[in-house]
C-alpha cells in the first residue's frame, strides 16, 4: 500500500515529529543537537524554511515549521539525510536513523500555533528532565520569555 501523500502548499503550519528507530538515541552528546541546528539553519537558507518552535530531546524532536514555498518535504529530506549521514559516521553506525517517516500535522495557525508551542516546550517537563521549561536548554521556550539573543533561523514572531 502507498503512503498517503503530504499536504503541501504555500505557507503552511507543520508540526513535526521525528523519532529514533525503536525509539533509541538520535542525540548522544550536546554536539549533536548543535550539528541538527545547524542543519536547520542550512534548510533556512537553502529552502526558506522558517522555524517557529523547537525541542531535541534524547530520542525525537518536534519542530514547527512554516514553508513558504510549499516544500516540506524537501525541507525534511534535507534535515533528516543530513544528520542521519553525520550520526552514521560520528558513531560509526549503518542503517536507518530514524523511525520511518517523519510526522507532519498541518497546524492552524490563528487556532493552535501557540498551544502546539506551550505543548512542544513542556516535552521535557513531561519527561521529568526538568521541572520547568526554562531549565532545558535544547528547547526555543528561553527565545519566548527571556532576553536571549534570537538565531538568525529561529522566528518566534508569529
Amino acid at each position: 500500500m502507498a503512503r498517503p501523500l503530504r499536504i503541501e502548499y504555500p505557507n503552511a503550519f507543520y508540526h513535526i515529529i521525528q523519532r529514533g528507530i525503536e525509539r533509541r538515541d538520535i542525540f548522544i552528546a550536546d554536539k549533536d543537537r548543535i550539528r541538527l541546528l545547524e542543519y536547520i539553519d542550512s534548510c533556512r537558507k537553502a529552502y526558506h524554511a522558517i522555524i517557529h518552535t523547537y525541542c531535541l530531546m534524547r530520542n525525537h524532536y518536534h519542530l514547527i515549521i512554516e514553508t513558504p514555498e510549499a516544500n516540506l518535504s524537501k525541507v525534511m529530506h534535507y534535515l533528516n539525510t543530513s544528520y542521519a549521514a553525520y550520526f552514521n559516521t560520528k558513531y560509526k553506525r549503518s542503517g536507518p536513523l530514524y523511525q520511518g517517516r517523519f510526522k507532519a500535522i498541518l497546524v492552524d495557525k490563528d487556532e493552535y500555533l501557540g498551544r502546539l508551542s506551550r505543548y512542544i516546550h513542556l516535552n521535557p517537563v513531561r519527561a521529568r528532565l526538568v521541572k520547568d521549561p526554562i531549565e532545558y536548554q535544547w528547547s526555543s521556550y528561553k527565545y519566548f520569555v527571556l532576553s536571549f539573543a534570537v538565531p538568525i533561523w529561529l522566528d518566534i514572531d508569529v
